[in-house]
């Protein structure tokens, strides 16, 4: 098996222990426990890409574009025939360039030299 097979089944029995743990803690509905017994018993791969690919909506839409892109790799690694997933990642890593330059310019706008007639001295 794989290593990163390994980690992963790793994670997520990790991550079943504590969200077990915190369901019994934390005050929760039916419904939300509902759900989270259907996302701990979902086994296939191919189904848990979905359900990672749609975490990485939220994270898109919420503007966590680093997390958004490390479930859409999440979702890739179970499923690579996820076009909307490579589709989601391009969208924001041009967003990102996007923005990156137009900070940049704005930045130089900042810092310009003053010529001529708007010397200080």
């Amino acid at each position: 098996m794989p290593r990163s097979r390994i980690n992963g089944n790793f994670i997520d029995k990790t991550f079943s222990i504590v969200a077990n743990i915190l369901l019994g803690i934390i005050p929760t509905t039916s419904g939300e426990k509902k759900a989270f017994t259907y996302y701990r018993d979902e086994k296939d791969p191919y189904d848990r890409s979905f359900i990672l690919y749609n975490i990485g909506l939220i994270h898109t839409s919420n503007g966590e574009h680093t997390k958004a892109l490390e479930y859409y790799f999440r979702a890739l690694e179970r499923n690579p025939f996820l076009p909307q997933a490579f589709n989601n990642m391009a969208v924001i890593c041009h967003y990102v360039a996007t923005i990156s330059t137009i900070e940049k310019k704005e930045s130089r706008k900042n810092f310009a030299i003053p010529t001529g007639e708007n010397r200080p001295f």
